[in-house]
Order: C-alpha cells, then sequence, then structure tokens
C-alpha cells in the first residue's frame, strides 16, 4: 500500500538510502511472505526457535534485570506475527524520519528492518526445507531442526543476524540512555493515537521501556553472540545436543 511512498521519497543521504532500499525489499518480501502456502509452517518455524532460544538462554531470560528485554527481543523484533500494521506504518512514515531523524539514528532503523528481513527469510526457508523432507513444521524435534539448518543455503546470513544482533542491541541501548527520548514518547502518545500510528509508537515505548530495565545490555549481548556461535557451530559440526552449552558461556 506505501510502496509508492517509499520509491517516491527523495534520500539524500545514504543512511537514508540504504534505510529506504531495506525497506523495499521487506516490504516486497512482506508480501511474497504473505501468499506463501508455507506461511503456516513459517509462523511454527518462527515460534519453536523463539521457544528454543528462550530454553538455551533460560538463565537470562528469568533474570529479573535482563527478561523485560529478552522479551522484547523475542516477541516484537524476533517473532513478529501480527505485526503488519506496525510495518506498514513504518513505510508510511518514512517521508518524514528522512526528513527529521539524524543519520545515525536511520542507521539503527535499517539495523533493524535487515534483522527483521533476514530472521523472517531464514524461517521461511526452514519452512520450506521442512516442506522437502516431510517434516511437520507443528512437530519439529531438535533433530529435525539440525537437520534442515545444514541444508540451508543461507548460512552467510545466519552468521550476519547474530552480528546484528549485537550491532543493533548496542546502538538501541545508546538511545534508551538519552532521558529526552523517555520525555519524547511519553508526549507523543495521543498525537500518534490520532494519526494511527499508536500501534508503531507502542512498539518504540515497549523496546525503550525493555532496555531502560536492563542492567548490563553489554554483558547481555556478549552472552547472547556467544552462546548462538557456539550452536551454530555445534549444529554444523553435527554435535549431539547442540543446545546445551558450558557453563562459562
Amino acid at each position: 500500500m506505501y510502496r509508492e511512498r517509499l520509491v517516491a521519497t527523495e534520500a539524500r543521504t545514504e543512511s537514508a538510502r540504504q534505510l529506504q532500499q531495506l525497506l523495499l525489499d521487506y516490504h516486497d518480501f512482506r508480501h511474497l511472505k504473505a501468499e506463501h502456502p508455507l506461511l503456516e509452517s513459517a509462523i511454527h518455524v518462527a515460534d519453536w526457535q523463539a521457544e528454543r532460544l528462550k530454553a538455551t538462554h533460560e538463565d537470562l531470560y528469568q533474570h529479573p534485570g535482563y527478561h523485560h528485554g529478552l522479551e522484547f527481543l523475542l516477541t516484537d523484533l524476533y517473532a513478529p506475527a501480527g505485526m503488519t500494521r506496525r510495518d506498514d506504518n513504518i513505510d508510511r512514515v518514512f517521508p518524514k524520519m528522512v526528513k527529521w531523524l539524524p543519520d545515525n539514528l536511520l542507521d539503527t532503523f535499517a539495523g533493524l528492518v535487515e534483522l527483521n528481513l533476514i530472521t523472517q527469510r531464514l524461517d521461511l526457508e526452514l519452512a520450506e526445507l521442512f516442506h522437502q523432507q516431510g517434516v511437520p513444521a507443528h512437530s519439529i524435534t531438535a533433530e529435525d531442526y539440525c537437520a534442515a539448518y545444514r541444508e540451508s543455503r543461507l548460512l552467510d546470513q545466519r552468521e550476519k543476524q547474530i552480528s546484528l544482533v549485537a550491532d543493533v542491541g548496542q546502538q538501541l541501548d545508546r538511545y534508551v540512555r538519552n532521558r529526552t527520548l523517555g520525555w519524547l514518547l511519553s508526549m507523543t502518545r495521543g498525537p500518534a493515537e490520532m494519526a494511527d500510528l499508536s500501534d508503531l509508537h507502542s512498539f518504540l515505548h515497549r523496546g525503550y521501556s525493555a532496555f531502560r530495565k536492563m542492567d548490563d545490555v553489554e554483558l547481555l549481548i556478549d552472552r547472547l553472540v556467544s552462546r548462538e556461535q557456539q550452536v551454530m557451530r555445534n549444529i554444523l559440526d553435527g554435535r549431539p545436543d547442540p543446545f546445551s552449552l558450558p557453563d562459562n558461556l
């Protein structure tokens, strides 16, 4: 619906052009995915992986200093079911974003969009691999998952996915330490509702609140990244119980 607005907007900086292209790519992918015959299977894959991530990082997920941040990552960023309206609104406000936001904030948005796009592409590829192997997506086992994972043609994207988690997490942490952002989010709730942008505003406010409550975002990101890199190595090496990690990770 808003693709024409994305295309017609003049992007004057490299950051704006990068965000514009990523939003176009994500817009087109969302429409492809919505019409894909394995859409429901991809949703099951996303749900399975979200639960796997909770189990792998259970100590962090149960920690009061990290729980809200991880919950936001898994529900709003990793498995964004029902976020079509939010994503449409990001496309809708893109002309204002490139007009008013500084390049460093546009770069952060671009990282979020790219992370979301890569994650959903990987989920859809796994759904296709499960289908080819005759594995029902609603009853995936760890063995099924690892076998399909090793058949992926997008392993470079899996590595990039992990690095993006680190980059985006660190950038978000810098922004939420600025109290002005919290004040602006509070002040703009009413105007957002009047402009029919309440879902996008709620997403931003949840992210801000979640990261503000975290004890040490850098420590959390370091642990998430090192653990997921080890999980990836375990799967590719065919190790048994690849999601069990050493206590020092």
